[in-house]
């Protein structure tokens, strides 16, 4: 007499056909006109050619139109206008406006600013120095913000801080004045934030990296904290 096996569990027959695992839904990709590389969405800008011609942003990708793609750095863009590429692409004589990467630069800090309104707005933003230390003190958050015109008393206070509690793994987003992040903010000035983990953490981090990106040439965006021995700690960024 066959024995059944001394399990609770079903046993399926070995020919059973097994399901299917949902497979990951590939990221969209897009070819950049300047480098003519192909790469994920997420790293580059789409532009479009306006009813008169004229070449414009669309950082939310959501105008009509041809999109013309360009790597996200300010670089590939000049390099996209010095080749003219966009012409090219869009197979018909355009117009690029003068100071467009400055502008594209603009529309990335209000970007970013907007979306730390919304994490505010959503209950997780921690503004002042004083409220960001406590928030530390009691629960692990997504990462830390400081005003790049932030005061080296304040500052001082904020690097020691996060040495001290072993905190230097936390992304530390430096890209905005504390005027910039206070007018989004509804407040005078804001130079310290702390970003609790939640819904919005993915797309704070997201604006914040792109708009480095932009201004650096590389997708990461870190500061070196120094401390009195001279030693350096990363802090580092998406």
């Amino acid at each position: 007499m066959e024995q059944k096996p001394d399990t609770d569990e079903a046993v399926e027959p070995e020919n059973a056909a097994r399901k299917p695992k949902p497979s990951k839904k590939p990221e969209s990709e897009r070819r950049c006109i300047a480098t003519g590389e192909t790469q994920p969405k997420a790293g580059l800008i789409r532009f479009i050619v306006g009813p008169e011609g004229q070449i414009g942003p669309d950082l939310a990708e959501r105008l009509p139109g041809h999109g013309i793609w360009v790597t996200g750095t300010r670089g590939a863009l000049e390099q996209a206008i010095a080749k003219k590429a966009f012409a090219r692409s869009a197979k018909q004589q355009v117009q690029v406006p003068e100071g467009l990467a400055d502008l594209v630069e603009r529309l990335l800090e209000a970007r970013t600013a907007e979306t730390l309104g919304l994490a505010r707005r959503s209950g997780e933003l921690i503004m002042g120095l004083e409220r960001v230390f406590e928030t530390l003190d009691r629960e692990p958050v997504a990462a830390l913000i400081e005003a790049t015109d932030a005061g080296r008393d304040g500052s001082r206070r904020f690097h020691a801080k996060l040495k001290a509690a072993d905190l230097t793994g936390l992304p530390l987003l430096k890209e905005l004045t504390s005027g910039q992040m206070g007018l989004a903010l509804g407040r005078l000035n804001v130079v310290h934030a702390a970003l609790k983990k939640g819904r919005m953490q993915e797309k704070v981090l997201a604006d914040f990296a792109r708009l480095s990106a932009w201004r650096r040439d590389d997708a990461r965006n870190s500061t070196t904290l120094k401390g009195s021995a001279g030693d350096e700690t990363q802090i580092a960024g998406r």
